[in-house]
This record gives C-alpha cells, sequence and structure tokens, in this order.
C-alpha cells in the first residue's frame, strides 16, 4: 500500500540504524532569536549542519529560508511547510509557507507539518494538511506530522499540560488518523505512558519532540532513554542539542542512547 511504502521510505532515509535522531531547527520562526543566546553559534545553520554531520545524525528540520540559502545536502532534510511566530496571541494556528513541490525542488527527503488539535482554528489547520497530504503522496515524500493538542479541552480538562499522557496519546492517535508517515509528539514523563502513545499511533514512527533545555545532560538523556525503551523510533531534538556549548560532543552521547541502546549511567560513566 502507498501510506505503507512512505512510512518505509521514511524510514530507509531517516532510521538506517534502527533509530532515528533528527536535529530541529525551526525555532527562528516559533521563538525568534533568542533561542540562540545560551550557544550564540546556534544562530548559524551552517553551524546546525556541522553538528548534525559530525555528531552523524539522521536529518536536519528547517524552514524554506534556511534551506534556500543554507541546505547543503550533506544530511537528509526535513522541510517544515508551515510556522508561527511567538508575537501572535490569539488561538494557534500555523498556515503553510511553503508547498511540497517548492520542498522537493529544495532538496527535501520528507516535509513536515504541525497541526494544533484543541485550537478554535483546528478545523483549517486539517483542511491545510489534507492538500499537503496529497501532495505528498502525488510527490512520493513522506509527511512528517507534528502534533501538538493546544486550547480547547486541553486548557479546560487537563489544565493547559500537553505533556499530560491523555493528551499526548490522543496526539499520537490524530497523526495517524490523518496520515502521518511519522509524528513528532511530546514525552509524556515516563516510559510506561509514553508507550501507550506508541502503540496508538500503530504503524506510524514516533519521534519525541526534544522540548527546552533541561538543566542537566543526564536529565535529558534519562528522557530519552525512556523514549526509546517505550518503543518510539527516536527524537526529533534542537534545543536540547544546540543550545549546549558542547553540542557535539552531547549528540554522541545521545548517539550511544539511541543507535547502540546503552543506558544513561553507561554513558555518563564512559571516560
Amino acid at each position: 500500500m502507498r501510506g505503507d511504502s512512505l512510512i518505509e521510505k521514511f524510514k530507509s532515509i531517516f532510521a538506517r540504524r534502527g533509530h532515528s535522531i533528527i536535529l530541529a531547527y525551526d525555532h527562528g520562526i516559533e521563538h525568534g532569536p533568542t533561542d540562540f543566546f545560551d550557544n550564540p553559534d546556534s544562530a548559524s545553520p551552517e553551524y546546525i549542519l556541522k553538528i548534525a554531520r559530525e555528531a552523524g545524525f539522521d536529518g536536519v528540520v528547517f524552514q524554506r529560508g534556511i534551506a534556500e540559502k543554507y541546505y547543503d545536502g550533506s544530511v537528509p532534510l526535513i522541510l517544515k511547510l508551515n510556522g508561527k511566530t511567538s508575537l501572535y496571541n490569539g488561538a494557534p494556528i500555523s498556515v503553510p509557507n511553503c508547498t511540497v513541490e517548492e520542498a522537493v525542488s529544495l532538496g527535501a527527503s520528507a516535509v513536515g507539518f504541525t497541526i494544533y488539535a484543541g485550537s478554535d482554528y483546528e478545523w483549517r489547520q486539517i483542511e491545510y494538511l489534507a492538500k499537503i497530504k496529497r501532495d505528498a503522496v502525488r510527490f512520493d515524500v513522506p509527511l512528517v506530522i507534528w502534533s501538538y493538542p493546544r486550547g480547547g479541552k486541553v486548557d479546560t480538562k487537563y489544565g493547559g499540560d500537553e505533556q499530560h499522557p491523555d493528551v499526548v496519546a490522543y496526539a499520537a492517535r490524530i497523526a495517524l488518523e490523518l496520515g502521518a508517515d511519522a509524528m513528532k509528539i511530546k514525552y509524556t514523563g515516563d516510559p510506561k505512558s509514553f508507550a501507550w502513545a506508541v502503540k496508538v499511533a500503530g504503524k506510524v514512527p514516533v519521534l519525541m519532540s526534544g522540548g527546552p533545555k533541561t538543566k542537566t545532560d543526564e536529565e535529558f538523556l534519562k528522557q530519552v532513554e525512556g523514549v526509546i525503551s517505550a518503543g518510539a523510533l527516536g527524537v526529533a531534538v534542537g534545543r536540547n542539542v544546540w543550545q549546549r556549548k558542547n553540542a557535539v560532543e552531547f549528540g554522541k552521547l545521545l548517539a550511544k542512547i539511541v543507535y547502540e541502546g546503552k543506558g544513561v549511567k553507561e554513558v555518563l560513566a564512559a571516560p
């Protein structure tokens, strides 16, 4: 079936070793340049590509403007087709700023799209996504859905906790139902509840969203260890790598957990 073939295509490109680490860098439009303060080198997309190459990651995520000006083909590209700024205070909505055809012309091996289920504009985002899915199938390009329920009952029932296990599991199912070939969802905080999200994602590979930089290396590495033990394909991480001054070295620690199956204690104890 075509859907299965696109899932397998995603795995063949972005999970050649059985698991996957994607270096996400779509933050400039989402958060502005403040994310680069911790490590000023991270303001340079060339630096991001250097991290991905030297740490041996499976791919990068760029918005179209970064891809147009900096992408060099050295690692596979997921081109993010939509994005919103942090300057807007209304109900969350992220509209397309690039087409699948344009993404392919820029060298993308997959495309990404965020949907905020629960937003007042949920219906419109689903309409956008339906068109992108049709184009992705037409161009034979895997579609990665960033599934982040936000607003609506996430606020009223779960107190705005986007990492609540029920919310994350629902996010996974939404991505499956809407045609994802891979998905990026938040971590629930423990392997057992995250394993349920992975299960309800069905055949669709799950990548954990890295989120804000943790206070310690160990804290994030434990999250990654939990994600892999829960059956996820891997992680799509940005700030937890490139905000650290030792980004390449930290990336290599991640690789030992994700690709080699080592535990956090073993990785941190190694000379």
